[in-house]
């Protein structure tokens, strides 16, 4: 690949005029910015010039949702498809998805053979030292048990839940496993193998713990095909949990700081639209 060649732009009056009104609040209710003028940005010149805006793609519902159905629906939709619609649009260039796998979602975008990888990613320490982040949404967890529970009956927070009389289950070797021993050390925890499934329903079906992990998204999709479960927090079905957030966005190699501050600032603009979309997306899913 050589469309696209390894700089480090210096950050000039432009871009400080870009950073200042992105600190402005009536932001929010204006029309999208325009994209940098020619030469500010590298990368932006390289896109125009290309005609084409290449992303990075792999389903991650409800973000980003692949159609395999074989009608006449669009391939790809959610937020991440529709912000990077928007880029394209105010580009004037067609988007181009590009199939990517779990292990080369990150490193295509140091090897330059997309512009930026739209496959929801969170944000973490890690991938904060070799990309940057346009952030749209947030992933977190939810605790869930019985609703026939009696040890249950008088819990109404997940605070609740840190206690010796309640057994807490977690997959061995999980993304949850260090969070549940570090947010509930009074309660007694449950270690078991995965199962394969989004989380230890099992145990808690067999009554062998009270409560449970799970990730937000896939709690409505338990909560439809599993009957009589409670969640916390029991706010809005659990989609308010903060429990172990975790920031989700697109990602563009590093180093490209007029191009971030842009891509930055459209996706302010609709973010209500974004958020919209997710939740329509998720009340789909059950």
């Amino acid at each position: 690949m050589t469309r696209m060649p390894k700089f480090s732009p210096r950050p000039g009056p432009w871009l400080a005029g870009l950073l200042l009104a992105a600190s402005s609040t009536a932001l929010l209710a204006q029309a999208p910015p325009p994209p940098p003028p020619p030469g500010a940005s590298p990368r932006i010149d390289a896109i125009r010039k290309a005609g084409d805006l290449r992303v990075g793609v792999l389903s991650n519902a409800p973000w980003l949702n692949e159609n395999t159905s074989g009608d006449d629906k669009p391939t790809w939709s959610g937020p991440a498809w529709i912000l990077a619609n928007e880029y394209a649009r105010l580009l004037g260039v067609k988007l181009r998805p590009v199939q990517v796998s779990h292990e080369t979602k990150i490193p295509v975008l140091a090897s330059n053979q997309v512009d930026m990888s739209i496959t929801p990613l969170a944000e973490t320490p890690e991938r904060m030292k070799v990309v940057d982040f346009v952030i749209y949404s947030n992933t977190s967890v939810c605790m869930f048990g019985r609703a026939g529970n009696s040890k249950l009956a008088k819990i109404n927070t997940v605070d609740g839940l840190n206690s010796p009389d309640i057994t807490i289950a977690y997959f061995t070797g999980g993304a949850e496993e260090n969070w549940v021993k570090e947010r509930f050390p009074k309660a007694k925890l449950r270690g078991v193998a995965s199962s394969g499934g989004t989380a230890p329903v099992e145990e808690i079906l067999a009554k062998r713990a009270d409560a449970a992990p799970i990730n937000r998204v896939s709690w409505v999709s338990l909560n439809h095909k599993v009957k009589g479960l409670v969640a916390y927090p029991k706010e809005n079905n659990c989609q308010s949990s903060q429990e172990k957030a975790s920031p989700v966005g697109l990602a563009i190699d590093k180093n490209q700081p007029v191009y971030l501050n842009w891509l930055r600032q459209v996706e302010k603009t609709i973010q209500a639209k974004l958020t919209a979309n997710e939740s329509a997306v998720v009340e789909h899913m059950k």
